[in-house]
């Protein structure tokens, strides 16, 4: 990968450089238009990160933060960690951002916009309050690169977002503090409508946190993977926030659900534009690696979109893919059966094809495992496959992830065929799963939090 932008790439990202500042100055002309300047910033974002990600490339490379791709038949090396890059940007960006969505407090509200004589009693401490949650990514960024420098074991990195949760719940506690939660109609009878689950329900607020960046690192190994499923993800939450803000009731008070969802796509919009310039590098053949630090950093914006703007159940219904693979793995995470370090499909230099990996076995399963994994096996739509020695033992099983399961069902594939069969699945399940949410949510509750 060359570290120097062609005349094309440079004249096209300066374009939308001065694009977006146009679009950005014009926001000052009425109350700040956050919506709009958010977009604005996203197309900065986009141009930055494209370009720091092409001239930081060899810097990296120098560092030591680099990896070879095991799956070409070259195994070139590339730089890794890139997406401390995007994170990097995506922090300025928000911070940057933070101004526009109190415009009107801050300027058109005092003295700064003539109006001298205003007086606000409440709002300022509640937009205070709203804007502690301005940014909280940054301490998971940090973690992820200290993975990325030190290769954390799994069963201690699995908790490094726990601790980055910490903030995002006391901005909960402070800005909700609500932890009931409607019953479904077929259940009432039993419990009431509504149940008070107290700290168990920030117990799994923080469960959500520490799930989704780890899910996104688990489903990885593969050119472009990662950043794609997390543009998917971020694309679906962009839909279910459209799609509650135009659902809201006419009102001359502003409905409970819009600010959080506004908020929401405040921290999508530059999430996709630095997602998108790492994708350009990162997809099918991958010039440059995501690292850790992106997975810990895209898990993170999602869990605090999702718990700060109060859709953490619809948030998990774009993940379905990611539950999928985090529950089809727990054999393996969970040592019931041997995980190797890596578990990405192996690569037939042969044919150019990605093949499932396989476990070895030090010693023969138990019986009642070997009978478990032959079932498995011998199903009409297997979900894992076996090698046996001469003597019908176990030796070898397919790892338990998406990837290898995907090969498994329909055969060696290119890596890029690979990677676009899981994203069609994402992109399906992710769209089966808001219409779950804004279709069939009244089958099972009497109401939705958009009435």
């Amino acid at each position: 990968m060359s570290n120097v932008l062609s005349r094309t790439e440079t004249l096209n990202l300066f374009a939308l450089c001065v694009t977006s500042l146009a679009v950005l100055a014009n926001t000052f002309q009425g109350d700040g238009e956050p919506l709009i300047a958010s977009l604005a910033f996203s197309g900065i974002a986009f141009s930055f990160t494209y370009s720091f990600i092409r001239w930081l490339g060899p810097v990296f490379i120098n560092a030591g933060l680099k990896g070879r791709d095991m799956s070409k038949a070259r195994k070139p090396e590339i730089p890794e960690t890139m997406g401390a890059v995007c994170a990097v940007v995506y922090l300025l960006t928000c911070i940057t951002f933070i101004p526009f969505p109190f415009y009107q407090d801050i300027v058109a509200a005092t003295s700064g916009g003539g109006n001298k004589d205003v007086t606000i009693e409440r709002q300022p401490m509640v937009n205070g309050r709203t804007l502690h949650r301005f940014p909280h990514s940054k301490s998971v960024v940090i973690l992820g690169i200290a993975d990325d420098l030190f290769d954390i074991r799994w069963r201690h990195k699995l908790f490094i977002p726990a601790f980055a949760a910490i903030p995002i719940l006391v901005v909960y506690f402070v800005d909700y503090g609500v932890t009931n939660v409607v019953v479904p109609v077929q259940l009432e009878s039993y419990f009431g409508t509504i149940i008070d689950l107290g700290w168990i329900y920030y117990v799994y607020m923080a469960c959500v946190a520490i799930f989704c960046p780890n899910s996104i690192n688990i489903l990885a190994g593969i050119n472009g993977i990662e950043v794609t499923q997390s543009l998917v993800i971020a694309v679906l939450l962009l839909l279910n926030d459209v799609l509650s803000l135009y659902a809201a009731p006419a009102s001359p008070y502003p409905h409970p659900a819009t600010d959080p969802h506004l908020f929401s796509i405040y921290f999508l919009l530059p999430f996709i534009g630095v997602s998108a310039a790492l994708w350009w590098h990162n997809w099918y053949p991958a010039k440059v690696f995501v690292g850790d630090t992106y997975c810990y950093f895209a898990g993170m914006v999602f869990a605090i979109v999702g718990i700060l703007g109060h859709f953490s159940k619809t948030l998990l219904l774009t993940f379905i893919p990611q539950i999928i693979n985090f529950l089809y793995s727990s054999p393996q995470l969970f040592r019931v059966i041997p995980c190797p370090r890596h578990r990405l499909p192996r690569y037939n230099s042969k044919t150019g094809l990605l093949e499932p990996s396989m476990t070895e076995w030090p010693e023969p399963p138990s019986r009642i495992l070997t009978g478990v994994l032959n079932m498995l096996a011998d199903l009409p739509v297997p979900l894992v496959a076996v090698k046996q020695d001469e003597q019908g033992k176990i030796v070898q099983s397919t790892n338990l992830t998406l990837l290898n399961l995907w090969l498994v069902w329909f055969g060696p594939q290119k890596e890029d065929r690979l990677a676009v069969g899981i994203i069609v699945a994402q992109i399906a399940m992710g769209i089966m799963g808001l219409l779950i949410r804004h279709k069939l949510a009244l089958l099972v509750f009497r109401e939705d939090n958009r009435a």
